[in-house]
């Protein structure tokens, strides 16, 4: 198992190794610390992924045992409300130890998975088969007989699925896309030639991570035909990681497009399941090189959504799948960057058109468009806080979604006909976050996952006409106390903020504060959410108050909020987080701004770093996990979006690299810890290491803590104990009167 490896002085790397203020080995277990990372942050035990059967008389969902991160198959029963356990990673493995191959590990990796065993799984049309994968073989499963064949494929299986008509499975095996006909449990490949660097069938490494397209094939409708994306990786850029606790092993080596860089070259094949020619779709690939979203559903044609390099243009395509032949049906232009939705388009089984997702005007809105892709209608407006798509019923023609115009907050809406939305309840009370996970084909049953500052997650199964059905029964292990925060919104812009204060806090006393930022796109860390203010009423009873801020940059607000990152990372992010500081401190009196730390991860490690070497006047100390330290460094998809092309705004690059503020010495240097794991393929590991060098080589000291063979999560319970324990330590240090 991967063991933490200690800050070490070593002469390899530039660092001035400290321990927490107390060492650790006169340091007696944390109980709460113990339990919350063996129960994988008290999450282990609760339902995931739940699906409702067509007839909607069962629900499926996977479970782990509290202790364990290994998942089973589990059914709901509606009638009765009863569970019984369908089938167990166990009884298919029959006593072998799991293995995942390195394409399987790094497919996790961008999916943020670090459960083991039955980690997704495939229902068929009509809920009569379920699939699932383990250790790189395949498994159907009669949900009424219980009975279990194992598919004859070769191993190193990866995204199987259904086929719309539930006869057949395909996958991806050795670079190509195959498919095994069930009643002959024969297995066929379909495409041919692919190889590591040509592959067919599979999402390249931007798509997957920074896209959330996982998928690298699409069934038709007819399940006669397959789409795959062919991603030729020859001329990106390879990068190695090792394991440095065993150099023996070797490394494994990744294409990893950084900015301005060549990107995977990526072109769509359509070709028929049987095996044959294959036809290549034609688009303008050298102006639209992103090959962003495919979809083929009943009612429309093979769709696919082609973004230009700077994602500020992109262009949905209809394709005639016989010829390859695309026809334009939109194109959408931002000055600044257009937000992907994997949900969109979605087209109506009768052919009359399809809804589609758009910021054109301001905010999130849902449009129906007709089907020459002319605008119908708008149907969820920008002021509805419209986030994620659940389901779109046709019959009474009624869309489902979850969000609110309160970033802080979320709830499950219904919209039908285009008109006013209508929010459901799944019987929280006060401020929550609720989101419909799954709606039935049919629109009789929903379930929807549940939770507040007072109430751990929850998945409850309702009818939609708001009927209680029951509960997804959890085995997970509940914390022991319930986390206090305080919710404001302060300044003249509006930050929403939050405000953890010790149980034994006394009114009017000055206490050290901790700021727990991320800042960056995509992501809030303002709300309601027991689960996720655990640890910091944890770290609040040490005798810290913790706070956090959304400012602009983020997501939930509008367009132009959200945009105001562009061309610059570093200004707008970190100036609101001190503003938000400084106003809340106006309402908040205990918070002694002499005595302010600051940790994040990724990138909020990057804003940690960023904030005790930019503004060492405000911030005190700091951890920063696994920092984007210079951009030219991540990938291109993520950064050339909100940066540009380095070779058309140096400036912008210049100016949100930590390296520039390393090599400042007019600014005294704050303590600073870096956390990062060595065998991270998303934030490498050499991200920390050029900072630390330029820290020493400016003579300025700091501490580096490696977590041995570690990637951008930290899944392992000891390490994730451990590595707490050690954040805790450097504040009451380096925070102490």
């Amino acid at each position: 198992m991967r063991q933490l490896a200690a800050a070490l002085l070593l002469a390899s790397l530039p660092v001035f190794a400290q321990s927490p203020s107390t060492p650790m080995s006169d340091r007696k277990m944390d109980p709460f610390l113990q339990q919350y990372s063996e129960t994988r942050r008290f999450m282990s035990g609760r339902p995931v992924k739940p699906r409702i059967t067509v007839d909607e008389k069962t629900v499926l969902f996977l479970r782990a045992q509290p202790q364990s991160s290994t998942q089973t198959l589990f059914a709901f029963d509606v009638a009765t409300g009863a569970t019984k356990e369908l089938l167990t990673p166990a009884v298919l493995l029959k006593g072998v130890e799991e293995t995942l191959s390195v394409e399987e590990a790094a497919r996790r990796e961008r999916m943020r998975v670090s459960a083991r065993g039955f980690t997704s799984y495939d229902l068929s049309e009509d809920g009569e088969r379920i699939l699932v994968g383990l250790s790189g073989k395949l498994y159907v499963v009669e949900r009424t007989t219980g009975k279990v064949v194992e598919l004859k494929t070769g191993v190193g299986i990866i995204d199987p699925r259904f086929s719309p008509d539930g006869k057949q499975v395909a996958y991806v095996r050795d670079n190509d896309v195959f498919r095994v006909a069930l009643a002959t449990n024969k297995e066929q490949r379909v495409t041919q030639g692919g190889s590591p660097e040509k592959t067919h069938g599979l999402a390249e490494f931007v798509a997957q991570e920074e896209m959330s397209r996982f998928s690298g094939y699409w069934w038709s409708p007819d399940a006669k035909f397959i789409a795959y994306a062919e991603s030729d990786t020859s001329a990106v850029e390879k990068l190695t990681i090792v394991d440095v606790m065993h150099p023996e092993r070797g490394g494994n080596v990744f294409a990893y497009p950084r900015p301005g860089k060549n990107n995977a070259v990526v072109r769509l094949g359509i070709t028929p399941v049987t095996g044959g020619k294959t036809v290549w779709v034609a688009w303008d690939a050298k102006a639209y090189p992103y090959l962003a979203t495919v979809v083929w559903q009943k009612g429309g044609p093979l769709t696919v959504l082609v973004q230009n390099r700077t994602q500020t243009e992109q262009q949905l395509l209809s394709v005639d799948a016989r010829t390859g032949k695309t026809q334009v049906l939109l194109t959408e232009k931002d000055s600044a960057w257009l937000n992907l939705d994997q949900d969109f388009p979605r087209w109506l089984e009768d052919g009359s058109g399809f809804l589609w997702f758009t910021e054109r005007n301001g905010g999130p809105e849902v449009e129906l468009r007709n089907a020459d892709g002319s605008l119908a209608r708008s149907w969820v407006k920008p002021e509805a806080g419209f986030r994620t798509l659940v389901r779109f019923l046709e019959k009474d023609r009624t869309l489902y979604f979850n969000g609110d115009a309160n970033p802080t907050e979320s709830y499950v809406w219904r919209v039908k006909d285009g008109g006013a939305p209508e929010k459901l309840s799944t019987g929280a009370t006060g401020p929550a976050n609720e989101m419909a996970v799954t709606v039935s084909k049919q629109g009789g049953l929903l379930v929807a996952l549940s939770q507040s500052d007072t109430a751990m997650p929850r998945y409850h199964v309702l009818r939609t006409d708001g009927s209680r059905v029951g509960e997804l029964p959890s085995v997970a292990v509940e914390p022991s106390f319930t986390p206090r925060v305080q919710f404001f919104q302060v300044g003249p812009e509006g930050f929403h903020a939050s405000v953890i204060r010790p149980k034994d806090a006394k009114p009017g006393v000055k206490l050290p504060v901790v700021l727990k930022v991320y800042a960056g796109p995509t992501t809030t860390v303002v709300r309601h959410s027991m689960a996720e203010n655990l640890l910091n009423q944890w770290l609040a009873d040490k005798g810290f108050l913790v706070v956090k801020f959304d400012g602009r940059g983020t997501p939930l607000r509008t367009a132009a909020w959200e945009r105001q990152v562009k061309y610059d990372f570093a200004t707008v992010t970190l100036d609101d987080q001190v503003a938000a500081l400084r106003a809340l401190a106006e309402k908040v009196p205990e918070l002694d701004l002499a005595r302010v730390g600051i940790e994040g991860w990724s990138f909020g490690g990057y804003m940690a770093a960023l904030a005790v070497l930019k503004r060492p006047d405000v911030f005190k100390a700091a951890v920063s996990g696994a920092p984007v330290v210079d951009w030219l460094d991540y990938d291109t998809h993520y950064t050339e979006r909100y940066l540009g092309l380095p070779q058309e705004h140096p400036e912008a690059y210049e100016k949100s690299s930590l390296l520039t503020y390393a090599k400042d010495m007019s600014k005294p240097m704050r303590p600073l810890l870096l956390v990062h794991g060595t065998a991270d393929d998303n934030v490498y590991f050499f991200h920390t290491l050029k900072l630390s060098d330029a820290l020493f080589r400016a003579g300025k000291p700091h501490d580096l803590l490696p977590l041995s063979g570690l990637t951008h999560m930290v899944p392992d319970p000891l390490v994730t104990q451990r590595q707490n324990e050690w954040v805790l330590g450097y504040f009451q240090k380096h925070l102490a009167p």
